[in-house]
């Protein structure tokens, strides 16, 4: 590569930006990324991309050869209010993009940019993924469904991370992100007088057993250098305080790193329902589905990604595990690759929030950082 890919991201650094602030005020749900992905269309057909649709998602190539590489950006946004007092805040009332989303898809049009202008130097493909719905919508599914990955031989996501300093971009070997399921059910009991509980099967002290019996669960079925979660976060019984309801209604997710643990949890959610159920003459429902799978870094391709940050003088360090969730997993179950973290943590600036909180803000002044790191991997990926 004969161009410094930092110093030609750090020439668009403003334009990066502005495209963020662009997506960030107006912000859209899974599936619903209309203007967004029109706007992204627009731009890469005029830098030369041949363009294929999935749906609201884009699949976009330049270049010619027998090696491929693919580098995503999701684009949807979160059903939040935003709470930030900014110019760029989201005109969508009870939307915004509160995950970083709208940056993850500023720094691959950027990028996108660099590449086309050097498209000569080129010595394979490089394609560009625009994901919609990666918050629980499993937009990865549908794009891999619409041909995302075909003749595909490595693939490199970003994600802005509040845990990195600001600038920082984060690396890891192996299990990154877990693995999420949802679970939803129902505690059957008999209705009765809040006054003659004796002729009621009151549903909410077992409802409130079994929930209590799931925190078990991890601290004493899974192995203590192994790592869950089961979170109950949302429970619904009764309406009078008078009355015994019928049934209570809860939900919640559970988390994992091995698919074994996901197994385990599962059972023993049943194996606990039932026990706790039958024991006080109730009946129970439960419905559980896996969301992703764990994210899991391919090593070689993270070693690969840590050399090119070096060679271009790009900070890096290691990012810790966390039981978050990213569709990108399933992309990693098909095609070598690795998913990287920017870091965009700085107390100067305020940006502390975490990801999903109506205060989430990232530090627009590195996002040029994370489209360097996209062009550097392209070219040398295809040296």
């Amino acid at each position: 590569m004969n161009f410094d890919p930092v110093s030609e991201a750090e020439r668009i650094k403003d334009e990066i930006i502005a495209w963020r602030r662009d997506f960030h005020m107006w912000p859209e749900l899974g599936y619903e990324e209309e203007r967004t992905s029109k706007i992204v269309e627009e731009h890469l057909r005029e830098w030369g991309y041949s363009i294929r649709r999935v749906g609201t998602g884009i699949i976009a190539d330049i270049g010619k050869g027998t090696k491929t590489i693919a580098l995503r950006a999701d684009m949807d946004a979160l059903p939040i209010q935003e709470e930030n007092d900014v110019p760029y805040k989201s005109k969508i009332p009870g939307k915004m993009h509160a995950c970083g989303h709208d940056a993850h898809t500023a720094m691959l049009l950027g990028a996108g940019k660099i590449i086309a202008s050097h498209k000569d130097k080129l010595n394979g493909r490089v394609r560009l993924i625009f994901q919609p719905a990666e918050e629980g919508g499993n937009g990865a599914v549908r794009m891999i469904e619409g041909g995302a990955l075909e003749g595909v031989d490595a693939i490199f996501g970003f994600h802005v991370w509040m845990d990195l300093p600001s600038g920082i971009i984060g690396i890891r070997d192996g299990p990154f992100l877990a693995g999420a399921g949802v679970f939803e059910g129902r505690v059957l009991g008999k209705g009765g007088h809040g006054a003659s509980p004796h002729e009621a099967i009151d549903p909410i002290p077992i409802a409130a057993e079994a929930i209590l019996a799931f925190q078990t669960i991890v601290s004493r079925n899974v192995n203590p250098l192994e790592t869950g979660v089961v979170s109950v976060t949302s429970v619904h019984g009764g309406t009078a305080f008078n009355v015994i309801p019928e049934e209570v209604g809860f939900r919640g997710t559970f988390r994992f790193f091995k698919p074994e643990i996901g197994e385990l949890i599962q059972k023993r959610m049943e194996g606990i329902l039932e026990g706790v159920t039958k024991a006080h003459g109730g009946k129970y429902e439960l419905n559980i589905e896996e969301l992703t799978p764990p994210t899991i870094n391919n090593p070689e391709m993270a070693s690969f990604a840590r050399k090119v940050a070096q060679k271009y003088g790009l900070e890096y360090g290691e990012v810790r595990p966390t039981m978050g969730a990213e569709d990108f997993a399933y992309y990693l179950q098909k095609v070598p690759g690795a998913f990287l973290a920017l870091g965009i943590r700085n107390e100067e600036k305020g940006i502390i929030y975490p990801h999903h909180h109506p205060k989430f803000d990232v530090d627009e002044d590195v996002l040029y950082l994370g489209t360097a790191m996209e062009v550097a991997l392209a070219f040398e990926f295809l040296r």
